[in-house]
């Protein structure tokens, strides 16, 4: 059976990227305008001075200070020589000043009259003042920025000398499929090397990406081979781990040596890290979220040996919305959404699951939690990393509580207002205790209280005390999705996928079970739970359960059957103190725009009678 060599710290693995690869800074020549965000491999001096001789600085006379000594108010002086000049126009060389027109009286004889002496060099700009010729521009390793490409081109330079280096990515796996092609079930769409070559494209790299090559050590052994010969660092993606069919580490073995075999960090702990020729060779995971930490976490170093140094990500302290448990030994990495709430930071962390590329979507910071510690409990103060502008964060808007597929709509319509939306789906009881915790501006809910009356009378028991205003977003109907049309009372004798405890959608199912007498304990699947209407409706559609129960809008989304069992107020709740936010402003508006009951009536399943109709808790 196959085992990692070692499992090495990341320290450590970092170390022997310095010590084992000594690399030869490489240099190419991009035009001006392409040069932006690059780095220089060398100084940049200029050929001639700006401005090449001296210039009128203002509109009027050049002329010889000298000449213009004694002259006052009372003792006007006309000079014995002057030019006229406009400003930008070369001051002949006979004249050292420019006296301003307006301050100069021309006789019937055309001759200049002053009342007011001049200094030397007085409106003239000086050849060089700019820059003289042989000073430099820029320095080496000086990273490019969008104003400096004016002041280059001011001073002729038209290609630039660059740091680059070539990268050789080569996607390993018999299932994958290129980009663009919609993937047969088993099959993945290649996007571990279209990513990466993005990523170190925008460092300054030159990267090939090859054909996907099937899980073929024969044919892995050519490629490799072929790239080792063509690139400065190859990057072989997939089949790096243990399995039957991962043949990376073989394949470098046999070619040269293999430095490390599993690095302790998560995701991404089966990365390789070889040597073939004297160049490393990087053996990347295949999962996606694994093989965007080991990007950034150990290529984008090796890079940086090359002159090709990444720019500083900000960090912040955070608080943590939910508690993180991490395995001791190993160093993690979650990926993390942040937003401001008044004078604080707060991150949600998002799915760890290797495989979930949204939540690199999703993500504006990630925490590393060191492999010392066991995690982090909710309420702590920690310090992330941002992958977004620091301000991008704090327009960020966090929502916690019940999905929907509106949802997506309004964050669409809210990032139009310059609002970054995020939704986590954590059920309508959840989403009370995050307005509670306060790690949320807003809870979207649906809670049916045996008054029959919706969600205040939750609000009312959970935040006491506390002024909440709910806005609503729509009236929307909840019901069975099947592919065969069941109601529920069918779905007693079928199987079921259920939505998660404190969901307002199980709480309706309960509630509707009681009245048809119905044990939940007597329907086959109802503990398997999902957290998305959408999730819900895709598990029926698959054939995973025979029905579950979601909102309208979702089984029409994947064109399912649908049998209503009851239309829900499903509102949002804000606290009544951040009405004045700008981003809970603008969510209001957009829930109360006629583009949003547009796109609701589109959606199917909802009544927006009373859309953005506000209602208070204290009222």
């Amino acid at each position: 059976m196959k085992r990692y060599l070692s499992t090495r710290s990341l320290d450590e693995v970092l170390e022997i990227l310095r010590t084992a690869f000594h690399s030869d800074e490489r240099e190419e020549f991009v035009p001006l305008e392409d040069a932006v965000g690059r780095i220089t491999a060398r100084p940049l001096f200029t050929q001639y001075s700006v401005p090449e001789a001296h210039l009128a600085a203002m509109d009027g006379f050049a002329v010889v200070s000298a000449d213009t000594r004694g002259a006052s108010e009372q003792h006007p002086v006309t000079l014995p020589r002057s030019a006229r000049v406009n400003t930008g126009n070369v001051v002949p060389p006979e004249y050292d000043a420019v006296i301003m027109i307006e301050d100069v009286h021309l006789d019937t004889g055309n001759r200049a009259t002053i009342r007011r002496a001049a200094a030397p060099w007085q409106h003239v700009r000086p050849a060089g003042e700019d820059i003289a010729e042989s000073e430099m521009i820029l320095p080496s390793r000086h990273r490019i920025r969008p104003h400096e490409i004016g002041a280059l081109a001011a001073y002729a330079i038209t290609d630039v000398p660059v740091l680059t280096a070539t990268v050789g990515l080569i996607p390993t796996g018999s299932e994958l499929v290129p980009p663009g092609t919609r993937p047969a079930p088993g099959q993945v769409v290649e996007s571990n090397t279209v990513m990466a070559a993005a990523w170190l494209r925008s460092l300054g790299a030159r990267c090939h990406r090859y054909p996907v090559t099937p899980d073929d050590p024969e044919r892995i052994r050519a490629v490799i081979r072929d790239a080792v010969l063509a690139n400065d660092i190859v990057v072989v993606s997939a089949g790096s781990s243990a399995g039957t069919r991962d043949y990376t580490a073989s394949v470098i073995a046999e070619l040269g040596e293999v430095l490390v075999h599993g690095v302790a960090i998560k995701p991404g702990k089966p990365v390789i890290i070889g040597r073939i020729s004297g160049k490393p060779i990087i053996g990347m995971p295949g999962y996606p979220l694994s093989a965007l930490t080991v990007i950034r976490e150990i290529l984008v170093p090796l890079l940086g040996q090359y002159g090709l140094a990444a720019p500083r990500p900000d960090t912040i302290t955070a608080t943590l919305a939910t508690s993180l448990a991490s395995e001791i030994g190993t160093g993690e990495y979650v990926l993390l959404a942040v937003g401001a709430i008044r004078d604080h930071f707060v991150a949600i962390p998002l799915s760890r699951g290797s495989g979930v590329q949204m939540s690199g979507v999703r993500a504006h910071a990630f925490l590393h939690i060191p492999a010392e510690s066991e995690g982090y409990e909710a309420g702590a103060g920690v310090p992330v990393t941002l992958m977004v502008p620091r301000e991008q964060a704090g327009r960020s808007l966090l929502i916690s509580g019940s999905h929907d597929p509106a949802l997506d709509h309004l964050a669409e319509l809210t990032c139009r207002a310059g609002v970054t939306l995020h939704s986590s789906h954590t059920g309508s009881m959840g989403g009370i205790l995050a307005l509670r915790r306060e790690t949320c501006h807003a809870a979207p809910m649906h809670l049916l209280h045996p008054s029959g009356e919706y969600n205040i009378p939750f609000l009312r028991q959970y935040l006491p005390g506390g002024e909440i205003t709910l806005i609503c977003i729509a009236a929307r109907e909840q019901g069975i999705v099947s592919r065969e049309g069941f109601s529920l009372p069918d779905i007693a004798s079928h199987t079921f996928v259920n939505r998660q405890k404190g969901s307002g959608t199980r709480m309706l199912l309960d509630y509707e079970l009681g009245r048809l007498g119905i044990p939940p304990d007597t329907i086959q699947g109802y503990d398997r739970e999902l957290t998305t209407h959408i999730a819900v409706a895709l598990a029926v559609k698959q054939g995973e359960a025979d029905a579950g129960m979601c909102v309208f809008s979702a089984a029409r989304a994947m064109d399912l059957p649908f049998v209503p069992v009851g239309t829900e107020r499903y509102e949002l709740a804000v606290r009544t103190r951040d009405l004045d936010d700008p981003r809970i402003t603008a969510l209001v508006h957009a829930i109360d725009s006629d583009r949003f009951r547009e796109i609701l009536a589109g959606l199917g399943g909802y009544d927006t009678t009373e859309t953005g109709v506000q209602r208070n808790t204290l009222q």
